[in-house]
């Protein structure tokens, strides 16, 4: 079984061609016009063990907002989309991550029951260009667009890229360990019998 997914997603704000290989390598090419979400989603693609390619362009002479929600829409929707039914998979998925100085952790259930929760704060409003609230988006965007619950904790840190690097990370691995097959789990692991 493959599990992979593409999209391509067009407004008059954003153009988008995205792709996402569950059970990769962890390679990744990526263009999307905000430097910072880039180098995220490396991470992202990175320690996931996803195959991530990402085409992106957007009106980031306005600021970076639709382009990086836009981002995270579309990821999401190839996420639970190449999950397929489900069977056989871990479900639950946890990563706690330390970044330098900044601690960080994620839990997720690929539940279909959309939730998102991030506790802690990020202590700069920008880093480099890129808008820090803009992580916030990102993140509930994709819990809603994957249908999963997604809790974030920001334990401490006071380098924001570290904090935000963190998070990333933990989401991946958090998400790697969650679409797990578990050779032990037969059909969806969920007592309704349905995910």
């Amino acid at each position: 079984m493959v599990r992979k997914s593409a999209i391509e997603r067009n407004t008059n704000e954003t153009q988008i061609s995205l792709e996402l290989n569950i059970d990769g390598e962890g390679q990744s090419k990526l263009e999307t016009g905000v430097p910072f979400m880039s180098h995220m989603l490396d991470l992202f693609a990175k320690h996931g063990q996803f195959d991530l390619t990402v085409q992106a362009t957007g009106d980031t002479e306005v600021d970076d907002h639709h382009t990086t929600e836009d981002i995270g829409i579309c990821l999401g929707q190839v996420f639970r989309e190449a999950l397929g039914d489900k069977r056989g998979i871990k479900r639950y998925g946890s990563a706690i991550v330390p970044m330098d100085e900044a601690l960080a952790q994620v839990v997720v259930d690929l539940s279909n029951r959309p939730h998102f929760e991030m506790k802690g704060s990020l202590p700069s409003a920008k880093v480099g260009t890129f808008d820090t609230e803009l992580v916030h988006e990102f993140l509930w965007k994709l819990a809603l667009e994957a249908r999963i619950n997604l809790h974030v904790i920001i334990h401490y840190g006071y380098n924001t890229h570290h904090i935000i690097e963190a998070v990333f990370k933990a989401l991946a691995r958090a998400l790697d360990e969650a679409s797990t097959i578990d050779p032990r789990i037969k059909g969806v692991p969920s007592t309704k019998g349905m995910l």
